[in-house]
């Protein structure tokens, strides 16, 4: 594959010998750039700046600055940036809060080396990719908090609406959803537009959790 094609990605880790695993893990894959490292947070956003890379693989202990405040800044200065959190954590606040910092990924440590290619590959299709029990730890995190009942707080959507956002909870690309559904990938970007517009989120992992929390995603879908 020509270099210019591939899929660029920045490891942002404090320990060396991680960024090492990460980078001779990525390298089998020959679609995969690794163009920096970063040992801390404010690094990563100055190599993000510069580098402009299509992936970034975030720890969340990073010194100087931590990787949720990192991927605040990179999600908004370099927004073509898809960013994935690689961690040992799985406690609902850091999930949460890294949702809303605009993470495209969320994945553990102990993943395999498949599973971690295979969640760099989706996320740059713009599939996300969230381990399905740290999924049930956000929506049960997600009714704690806002402490609604069953049902309240939903949106008036039309059927076809709620059709393209359970694919979206399901992790479907727009490619997919307009294959499925028959129509082109424009006439799904404009319903996503309306239906982010209407359930208050800005990205798809936001409206992803949105359809899990309302139950879209166990639709009978074609």
């Amino acid at each position: 594959m020509n270099a210019e094609n591939k899929i660029t990605v920045l490891i942002a880790d404090d320990h060396p010998l991680m960024r090492e695993g990460i980078r001779k893990i990525l390298s089998l894959d020959p679609r995969l750039a690794v163009v920096g490292e970063a040992e801390d947070g404010q690094k990563a956003v100055e190599l993000a700046r510069v580098l402009r890379p299509r992936i970034v693989l975030m720890d969340i202990n990073l010194p100087v600055l931590n990787g949720i405040e990192a991927t605040k800044i990179i999600r908004r200065e370099v927004p073509q940036a898809h960013v994935i959190a690689l961690t040992i954590h799985d406690h609902e606040e850091y999930i949460v809060e890294l949702l809303k910092a605009g993470v495209s990924g969320y994945i553990l440590k102990d993943v395999s080396a498949e599973g971690l290619l295979n969640a760099v590959l989706q996320v740059a299709e713009g599939i996300q990719v969230i381990h399905p029990g740290i999924t049930k730890k956000v929506l049960r995190f997600l009714a704690q908090a806002d402490g609604q009942k069953e049902g309240e707080g939903r949106v008036p959507l039309t059927p076809r609406e709620k059709e393209i956002l359970a694919y979206v909870g399901r992790g479907a690309s727009n490619r997919q959803i307009a294959s499925r559904l028959f129509i082109s990938e424009k006439t799904v970007k404009n319903h996503l537009t309306r239906i982010f517009r209407k359930i208050g989120v800005q990205d798809r992992t936001q409206a992803a959790v949105y359809a899990l929390k309302h139950g879209l995603t166990d639709a009978n879908l074609k």
